[in-house]
């Protein structure tokens, strides 16, 4: 049971939800920079929400399946080809021994999740089976998967219930001006009022400096009363830091614990995954929020996640089929349809 590597990709990882606790000794949490289609990965294929999934970045991986099993793929469009043939994204798909999954250049977005009913057989470092890549620990030997790697699958699924109810709409990621929410502070009281409406009303880019760490931007000056130097201290996800030259640094999963620069505001957590989809050039602005409605956001988030957890749980009941036929261009063709009530 495991899934043998012919090919790495450029950057193809295991993540799972991320590890906490340890930032007071200098390990962020990491986990996926798309959370959102991580959680559907795997919640297609009866996974704990959380489970460790294959994340790809800009080009993925080739793939042969050693036994039969049960995926899902979110995320990024990769032109995934199944035996080189299109396969399916959002939804529970079922493949073979000696398949071979094979996925290309990310057309729309950056990054691609991979969930396999069951999950990896992957040891916990501090409490996550996640890769830190830049200390170099976790997941598979602490780095990217390679060509000859192997992963082993923690048990064999080759058939889930409910199978036809296994899939939901599609995310699209159009590379269009993407509005990130955000709450100020906590030093914004550091940044002159002409600094906070560059802030907020400027359009900025995301630079070739973009990776699971962060994402250096270039647009408007965001200017400061004095300079952008602090004491050092906490930095969470989605961080905004300023340094003195006034270009915003978006802190992502894989970012330093501690910093020395003004952060001006925080992306609320259901936009992060918009920006963990950006790539180079992609335009970005900045929308203030209260805490309040970042709360509403994430509750009706999270409700929508219920929602098709609900879904999958409810069988397909298929009527008896009709059958018709067709003539198209002087051809005549013999047509089956099945309806369904979902």
């Amino acid at each position: 049971m495991k899934i043998e590597i012919e090919n790495g990709g450029i950057l193809t990882t295991i993540q799972d939800g991320g590890r906490f606790g340890y930032e007071q000794f200098g390990v962020s949490p990491g986990g996926p920079m798309d959370y959102h289609a991580m959680q559907i990965a795997n919640l297609l294929v009866d996974n704990n929400r959380t489970e460790a999934c294959l994340e790809m970045t800009i080009m993925g991986p080739t793939l042969r399946f050693g036994s039969s099993a049960v995926i899902a793929i979110t995320g990024a469009d990769m032109k995934a080809m199944l035996n080189d043939k299109p396969v399916s994204r959002y939804r529970a798909v079922m493949v073979c021994a000696g398949d071979i999954l094979r996925f290309g250049m990310a057309e729309e977005g950056c990054r691609t999740y991979l969930a396999v009913a069951g999950g990896f057989l992957i040891p916990e470092v501090m409490g996550s089976k996640g890769t830190m890549v830049a200390h170099g620990f976790g997941g598979y030997q602490g780095r990217k998967l390679a060509k000859g790697d192997a992963l082993i699958l923690a048990k064999k699924v080759e058939s889930l219930p409910n199978m036809p109810s296994r899939w939901t709409t599609i995310d699209r990621y159009r590379r269009e001006e993407k509005i990130l929410r955000v709450i100020m502070g906590p030093q914004d009281d550091r940044f002159s009022e002409k600094g906070i409406q560059s802030f907020l009303k400027g359009t900025y880019e995301v630079t070739s400096e973009f990776d699971r760490m962060g994402y250096r931007l270039k647009g408007p000056v965001i200017e400061h009363k004095e300079d952008g130097n602090i004491i050092s201290d906490g930095i969470v996800t989605g961080s905004i830091q300023v340094p003195t030259d006034g270009q915003p640094i978006v802190m992502l999963s894989e970012h330093q614990t501690i910093g020395g620069y003004t952060k001006i505001a925080t992306i609320i957590t259901i936009d992060l995954p918009v920006i963990g989809q950006c790539k180079a050039k992609d335009k970005i602005r900045f929308q203030k929020v209260s805490l309040e409605e970042a709360h509403r956001l994430y509750q009706a988030y999270e409700a929508e996640v219920q929602a098709l957890i609900q879904k999958i749980k409810t069988p397909v009941t298929y009527l008896p089929p009709k059958y018709y036929t067709i003539t198209i261009h002087k051809k005549t063709y013999q047509v089956q349809v099945e309806e369904r009530k979902d």
